[in-house]
């Protein structure tokens, strides 16, 4: 047997007894308590959290036009 395909099937035996192992049922168990907690919590997702970025950002360069023209109107008023 050559090392590639030896390598290969060992990576297969292990993964097999990974997933016949108690441990994958211990995984799946801490997964699903980690998302129950996770839930609780007031938590934003990534996409969420970057759509709100996208926002904020609109919105300051909007702020920041409006606050240039209410300078400008305020030195009109001022003559």
């Amino acid at each position: 047997m050559d090392k590639p395909n030896f390598l290969n099937d060992l990576q297969a035996r292990i993964s097999q007894a990974i997933e016949n192992s108690p441990a994958k049922d211990i995984e799946k168990n801490m997964k699903a308590m980690l998302n129950q907690g996770f839930s609780k919590l007031d938590l934003v997702t990534r996409e969420e959290f970057e759509i709100q970025m996208q926002v904020l950002a609109k919105t300051r360069a909007k702020v920041d036009v409006l606050e240039a023209r209410v300078a400008e109107l305020e030195i009109l008023l001022k003559r």
